[in-house]
């Protein structure tokens, strides 16, 4: 008998060793290998208005280039971040710092960090600003940086939809990459009911994914709206920038506001223009300083609108709150060119990103942001070591399940 179990037993033991177990739990704290998953958990909060992010993926670093140059929009025309000031700040086309410095869009870290940030201020998901799929330009590098961002998104548990620029679509044509504007839009259109619109997680408004259009600019007439949307099966809920839904004809859904040199604009389109829209989109900004001239970017904008120690987020904030919105845009999280950035910085800290939490309601009363930080930097001071990162895994995986105190906790360990 002692002999048939020890037999017995071995037997048992060589099944559990073929399939890949073994006595020891990979997912215990002592053997931070395999970090336990969990699906992320909606955050909890009071505001029953969907609050989005506008979000530029255009951020191109030294490193992250094929040409080793730091991308445009750090630069401008004149600017070079391998210059480095007395405290170790680059010199970069904006007058405000990223509290995390300038980065490459499609970095992990980066995404991780941004995306738990608005997480945790109460954001349910992100507007992206999106260049089409052709390779002219920056174009295809902001496509490549927009699937990076999408890839993280359903992690954390947040949704997205695209805000198409047709700007871009007359350089496509003269680039030779396609035989007209409209044709372009069309090949545009299709890869986002093929890649993005069915995604789960992309945001649906009256049981259609949403498609925001900056203009139109390009495509300005009725027609070649239908034109477009003929050519594809799934019909998207379509906004066009305040006032510009006429010429889009039928095809519009409704209108977003947008940031424009002061607050009576989204007063007199809160109770003009929302009434009379069957999808309508408010905004929300922290004010407006661009870098452009200073930049040697081109032409200043012309006018400013005065961030005035987060004076002018509450005004706008309060517009919205008024309004009754059912949708609200947040304008925007990194436009550092432009100076509307809800993005942590080293002038504003997390005040607005803190504002925006306030406005949301959420119910939880715990500072998380400096612990994202946290997580970030140790991303980075921890580079190349496989057992700090998959604590740090472990981490982001807590975050994203709204179990900060566990974060927290796992973070203050790594040394």
């Amino acid at each position: 008998m002692k002999k048939y179990i020890t037999l017995l037993f071995f037997g048992i033991m060589n099944v559990l060793i073929a399939a890949g177990c073994s006595s020891s739990d990979d997912n215990s704290p002592e053997n931070p290998t395999e970090p336990e998953t969990f699906e992320p958990v909606a955050i909890e909060k009071t505001n029953t208005t969907k609050i989005y992010m506008h979000y530029m993926p255009w951020f191109e670093t030294n490193e992250s280039a094929a040409d080793k140059k730091w991308g445009y929009h750090w630069t401008m025309a004149n600017k070079n971040p391998n210059t480095t000031d007395a405290n170790g700040r680059r010199e970069i086309a904006s007058h405000y710092y990223p509290l995390i410095g300038p980065y490459h869009s499609g970095d992990k870290n980066v995404i991780e960090n941004h995306l738990l940030l608005m997480k945790y201020a109460g954001i349910d998901g992100i507007l992206i600003d999106w260049y089409g799929t052709f390779d002219v330009n920056d174009y295809r590098m902001v496509k490549e940086n927009t699937e990076q961002l999408i890839a993280v998104l359903d992690k954390v548990g947040l949704e997205y939809a695209i805000v198409y620029e047709d700007r871009v679509l007359q350089n496509v044509v003269n680039a030779g990459k396609a035989i007209s504007v409209t044709s372009a839009a069309k090949t545009d259109l299709a890869y986002m009911q093929n890649n993005y619109f069915n995604d789960a997680n992309y945001i649906k408004i009256n049981g259609k994914p949403l498609l925001m259009n900056f203009g139109p600019i390009v495509l300005q007439t009725p027609a070649e709206w239908t034109n477009v949307f003929n050519s594809i099966t799934t019909k998207p809920t379509f906004l066009t920038l305040w006032d510009q839904s006429f010429e889009a004809g039928d095809n519009a859904s409704g209108e977003y506001a947008w940031v424009y040199k002061n607050s009576t604009y989204l007063t007199n389109f809160y109770t003009n223009t929302k009434p009379k829209l069957a999808v309508a989109m408010g905004s929300a900004y922290p004010g407006f300083n661009d870098f452009y001239a200073q930049g040697g970017g081109g032409d200043a904008i012309g006018w400013t609108i005065a961030h005035n120690n987060g004076a002018t987020l509450d005004e706008t904030l309060s517009l919205a709150k008024n309004a009754n919105l059912s949708y609200l845009q947040l304008i925007t999280w990194n436009d550092f060119g432009e100076g509307t950035m809800f993005e942590p910085t080293i002038e504003f800290g997390y005040s607005y990103v803190e504002k925006v939490k306030a406005f949301a309601g959420v119910k939880s009363t715990e500072n998380a942001f400096p612990e994202i930080s946290k997580l970030y930097n140790l991303r980075i001071q921890k580079k190349g070591n496989a057992e700090a990162q998959q604590k740090l895994n472990q981490a982001f995986n807590y975050f994203a399940s709204m179990q900060p105190a566990k974060a927290k906790q796992l973070l203050s360990e790594i040394k």
